[in-house]
């Protein structure tokens, strides 16, 4: 009778210890959700500065670069003005010379930059920027001055935002020298403005420095007094001033919710109370009926309390006459539900019907009743579980059969592990035949393979002689047998084996196909799943990567080939500057002599001297022609497209490669259609592009006539006309030699970057003239030529299309 009002207080006990840790979990979620948006706002902020600090840095190499060009300075002061513009907490940037000069201010004249003049705030700005650029300059590095409070009327529209603000200062370094340095003024009311706005409107963030100083607050709102708070440091540079966020809540924690679940407790205890005492009113009514049925319902309810396993009745005709509670809760079916269901039953799959049907009529008859059947159940929700079913004849007193009793064991989850064990299996064993690495095991007692995969069967066959010749022990057997007498001696004394791990310098092994491939090889000795000692080696294909080292070491090489080229480029430029005066001054005091000596001397000497002089001028002339001619070669200048005849350009490429082609006993040939119209073309890149492709033409020539018989060797042929096959019509250009032409594998990948067939080329050439002919809007293409009966190649033209006219005058036309 007692025992329900005990039940009520210590049900209202633990009702009010679960609502007191439902509040302090309640407290702590908070907590950890304000340090959480505490942290998110402190990374925003200093995120900010370190991206400001960037963009500063970026803006300080612009300056440097710019030297006195007037639109890199422009858009030096473009960039500062997006920087001001797209950050709220920048009021303006300041470039200053070394002198602390102000040069120049981002933005020039706004509401940002005018109210701190207006507001006669002017000296205690410029006392902390020269501050900040006193630290600046003496520690060479970006630098803060400390917060400047500023005096501003209340009527200010601009006063809550700017009442404190500090300097950011970035020195600009150059060659180890400060040619000035970059300012940034910053408002502390502005970092706020980084926090997002939602963040803001549930909580209040403040700026503090380490005395609790106020320096700016997100909102004027006041917090409660339970209200919870949190604060961190703020970490924006090396030489920044100590500045602290905090975070404060607005709500405050309301206990309306706990205090309405502790009424309802109360209310439901107290109705509760009423309610068993209404109870005991009608038991002792109830008691008599219930002691008439404690005798036939005791065994029923000993068989549904005592086990989780399904039971259930049939009688002989195999219709279900009892199922227990556990059976029920297995199938979602009620009992009054399953009482009087013939088989196939409806908590059956339907796709298994007819197995299940098949499986208990077998197991009724004695056979598989032992081992029982596994078969499954459909729950009403729709859930499947695997089952194994016992099926036992049911016998009453007189020893006479009146069915079966069935019991059903939820074997799901057991199955599921089995599964799970074999699908990882399966998925270990795929990595490990997926992997690009020769993994195999041997045993240490027989040296047999215990475990090969796909990559070490396909490289080395499915014996040991690979790991072997991967582990470099030649003496196999007697190698293995020693390590695994010292690896048992070593476990028996407790020593721990993991030192035994090997990892070997990549060497080159040589297949069984005759390829040589690079292996780095690691391997160590583990117990094997009879216990027996193996040794695990796992091998690595690094050939691409060696192949990779190789080719980087020969591009390295190219490029400083590449460095001294330039550098004899330059040699060349100064040694035709200094050549080009001592030549001119040759040439006129050849004819300055000639002209005296004319009228002044025998005929007859006169007609051998005169001649030898004229032919020193015109020698002379034309060495300074061939010097002009290289140094407009070699020399840097930027692009500059300009009306030009394409003859002058040939004959410049022609004059160039001329020289290298006698030296060689060779000949080019130029000719040139006439009337060809003047093209707007960048002279000095074609220039570049057809005197490697001469060049490219006499190297074919040299490599396919010997010295010996160069004599009759065709020259090379350079052409220009125009192509009215197509509209509008283009100028062609065209080298051509009587080479050997350039095998098909060669065709397809010359113009590739870093593809060449020459020793000592880099590969760069051709790809280079074809940038420099696309950027013409032109093209640029390889022929070879075949002789007349088509059995061999003769030489190979390659065709240049430049337009008329440029695409920039036929926009704008």
């Amino acid at each position: 009778m007692y025992t329900p009002l005990l039940a009520i207080v210590l049900f209202t006990a633990v009702m009010g210890v679960i609502l007191g840790t439902l509040h302090l979990q309640e407290k702590g979620q908070q907590e950890a959700a304000l340090f959480r948006e505490l942290s998110f706002a402190k990374q925003r902020i200093q995120l900010r500065f370190a991206n400001n600090a960037d963009s500063l840095n970026t803006i300080n190499r612009e300056i440097a670069a710019s030297n006195d060009d007037a639109k890199l300075k422009q858009l030096v002061r473009e960039q500062a003005d997006d920087l001001v513009l797209n950050n709220h907490e920048i009021i303006k940037i300041i470039w200053l010379n070394s002198d602390s000069s102000k040069q120049w201010t981002a933005p020039v004249s706004n509401s940002k930059t005018d109210w701190i003049s207006k507001t006669q705030n002017d000296q205690k700005v410029n006392e902390g920027l020269t501050k900040a650029i006193e630290l600046s300059h003496a520690t060479s590095r970006t630098a803060f001055s400390q917060f400047i409070s500023l005096n501003i009327p209340d009527e200010e529209s601009l006063s809550k935002d700017r009442r404190t603000v500090f300097w950011q200062v970035a020195p600009n370094i150059v060659g180890g020298q400060e040619i000035g340095y970059l300012a940034a003024l910053y408002t502390t009311q502005g970092i706020l403005d980084i926090i997002p706005g939602e963040l803001k409107a549930h909580y209040r963030f403040t700026l503090l420095t380490d005395n609790e100083r106020v320096l700016s607050i997100s909102s004027d709102r006041d917090t409660p007094k339970r209200a919870f708070s949190n604060q961190t440091s703020l970490d924006i540079g090396v030489l920044s001033p100590n500045m602290v966020l905090r975070i404060d809540t607005y709500p405050p924690p309301t206990n309306l919710t706990f205090r309405m679940l502790i009424g309802v407790v109360i209310g439901l205890s107290a109705f509760v109370v009423w309610s068993l005492w209404s109870v005991l009113k009608q038991m002792q009514v109830r008691q008599e009926a219930e002691a008439n049925l404690s005798t036939e319902t005791s065994f029923r309810n000993a068989m549904e309390n005592s086990t989780p396993v399904g039971i259930r009745a049939h009688d002989m005709e195999k219709r279900i006459t009892y199922v227990n509670r556990a059976f029920c809760e297995m199938t979602g079916w009620s009992a009054k539900e399953l009482v009087g269901l013939m088989p196939p039953f409806p908590f059956w799959p339907d796709s298994r019907k007819d197995e299940l049907v098949e499986k208990m009529n077998r197991a009724l008859v004695g056979r598989d009743s032992k081992k029982g059947i596994e078969g499954a159940v459909m729950k009403r929700d729709g859930t499947l579980i695997q089952t194994r079913t016992f099926i036992a004849p049911l016998i009453n007193e007189k020893g006479k059969q009146t069915g079966w009793v069935t019991s059903l064991i939820d074997i799901s989850e057991p199955k599921k592990i089995r599964e799970e064990l074999a699908i990882s299996q399966e998925r270990f064993t795929t990595v490990l035949e997926g992997l690009d690495a020769a993994v195999s095991v041997v045993s240490l007692e027989t040296d047999e393979l215990l475990f090969a995969n796909r990559f070490y069967r396909e490289n080395f066959g499915s014996d040991s002689k690979g790991h072997f010749q991967l582990a470099h022990q030649d003496n196999k057997i007697e190698t293995l047998h020693n390590i695994a007498q010292d690896l048992q001696d070593y476990i028996r004394d407790g020593i721990p084996t993991s030192y035994l791990y090997q990892e070997s310098e990549p060497e080159e092994i040589q297949l069984s196909d005759g390829s040589n491939k690079w292996y780095e090889v690691r391997r160590r000795f583990i117990p094997w799943i009879d216990g027996h000692l193996a040794q695990l080696l796992i091998a690595t294909d690094i050939t691409a990567r060696k192949d990779a080292d190789e080719l980087s070491r020969q591009q390295e090489e190219r490029m400083q080939f590449t460095s001294r080229l330039t550098t004899m480029g330059e040699m060349a430029s100064s040694l035709a500057h200094e050549l080009n005066q001592p030549l001119s001054a040759i040439s006129n005091y050849c004819m300055g002599v000639a002209k005296r000596l004319e009228g002044n001397l025998d005929p007859a000497l006169t007609k051998d001297i005169l001649p030898a002089l004229e032919k020193a001028s015109e020698q002379a002339h034309r060495a300074g022609t061939i010097i002009q001619r290289i140094r407009g070669f070699v020399k840097r200048s930027e692009p500059q497209r300009k009306s030009t005849a394409i003859s002058e350009i040939i004959n410049d490429a022609v004059g160039l490669v001329e020289i290298e082609a006698h030296r060689h006993r060779l000949t080019i040939n130029a000719n040139i259609a006439e009337n060809l119209p003047e093209v707007d073309i960048d002279p000095v890149l074609i220039l570049q592009v057809l005197v490697n492709l001469l060049k490219n033409g006499l190297d074919s020539m040299r490599e396919a006539f010997p010295l010996s018989s160069r004599w009759s060797a065709p020259p090379v042929n350079i052409s220009a006309d125009l192509d009215t096959s197509i509209f509008p019509a283009m100028l062609r250009i065209q080298v051509s030699d009587g080479g050997s032409g350039i095998p098909e594998a060669v065709l397809e990948r010359m113009f590739e970057p870093f593809f060449s067939t020459k020793s000592d080329g880099m590969g760069m050439g051709l790809n280079i003239c074809r940038s420099i002919i696309e950027s013409h809007q032109g093209r640029l293409w390889a022929v070879n030529r075949m002789d007349s009966e088509h059995t061999k190649l003769v030489g190979c033209t390659f065709t240049i299309l430049l337009p008329l006219v440029s695409p920039e005058v036929t926009g704008n036309v």
